[in-house]
């Protein structure tokens, strides 16, 4: 009997969603793969027994012929598509329905992951402090730029956040991250005297005649509509800012998220530390950020070695050197 490649295509992204807890963007990015491989199946597949109809009887050749299909993609989305493959096998093969997964046996292509956006302490400073004070919209974009740079969250763990997420007093906030993973991450007195600062006016951001139970929306950031504010309203803003503060028209949220761990790295921070704040399930993704911050090991490197200058220091005096 034929084990249907969509029927476990479709329960594995079940499984994503349900025991994984995945994002709707990761069980999304999936779905596209996984279908793009099945529709090829489909179009070079011969007759019932072929691999088009039964995962068992897909080849490394026929994922070689997948992959070959895709002229002209870059070699992060080949990556990707090829850990698509890796993940739904190797679940197969846990659940006992493949002896072994084929797609063990295709090479990833080299991926050059480039470094994160490096904005300086001065360059974050000038964006945070640009938004106004006198309307609530300008007091919630500027807790918006103290918790991306200050607390160094995701674009999406900050618009996630609830008004029950904060404690001003111990100056944290309860964040739900990737794999919805809870952590705690701490911040500083001017993030917390402008989240302060902002929920003193939030209520103006409801419209004049909204309902009691849209006054109950329970999200911290709000619309100008008095809803919980979106991914793209966050970026739009920080184009906004990042132009008028630091003459950075490309800023974007993650870059005040780098900007974040690279600043606390160059303070003398621990790296495990920074993982934690961070939410990094890894701590070989946090580790980028000691690329990030290599100017710091020049300039100690230059202000401490013998050879800084290309040549030995001279001898103390009264000796010969050691």
């Amino acid at each position: 009997m034929d084990v249907e490649i969509r029927a476990t295509i479709a329960a594995f992204l079940e499984h994503l969603r349900v025991e994984k807890r995945a994002s709707v963007h990761t069980v999304a990015a999936y779905s596209r793969d996984l279908e793009g491989l099945a529709c090829f199946l489909d179009e070079r597949g011969e007759g019932a027994g072929s691999a088009r109809r039964d995962v068992r009887r897909i080849d490394v050749y026929a994922l070689r012929g997948w992959l070959g299909s895709l002229r002209g993609a870059q070699a992060s989305t080949v990556a990707r598509k090829i850990s698509a493959i890796r993940a739904w096998m190797r679940w197969l093969r846990r659940r006992g329905v493949l002896e072994r997964s084929v797609a063990d046996e295709l090479a990833s292509p080299r991926v050059r992951r480039p470094l994160p956006t490096l904005v300086s302490a001065a360059a974050a400073a000038e964006v945070v402090e640009v938004p106004g004070e006198d309307v609530a919209s300008g007091l919630r974009d500027r807790a918006i730029l103290e918790l991306l740079y200050g607390a160094g969250l995701r674009v999406s763990e900050l618009v996630g956040l609830d008004l029950g997420a904060v404690d001003l007093g111990g100056r944290t906030v309860r964040v739900l991250g990737k794999g919805k993973k809870e952590r705690v991450v701490p911040f500083g007195r001017a993030c917390a005297e402008a989240i302060e600062a902002y929920l003193a006016r939030r209520g103006e951001l409801f419209p004049r005649r909204a309902s009691a139970a849209a006054r109950a929306e329970r999200a911290l950031l709000l619309s100008r509509r008095g809803r919980r504010i979106g991914v793209r309203a966050v970026q739009s803003l920080v184009h906004k800012y990042g132009a008028l503060g630091a003459g950075r028209a490309d800023l974007h949220p993650h870059a005040l998220r780098h900007a974040f761990a690279t600043h606390l790295l160059d303070g003398g921070a621990d790296l495990r530390a920074i993982q934690e704040m961070l939410g990094h399930a890894s701590l070989s993704t946090t580790q980028r950020y000691t690329h990030v911050s290599v100017d710091h090991l020049v300039r100690a490197y230059d202000r401490a070695h013998p050879l800084a200058t290309g040549r030995r220091r001279a001898p103390p005096r009264g000796g010969e050197e050691p």
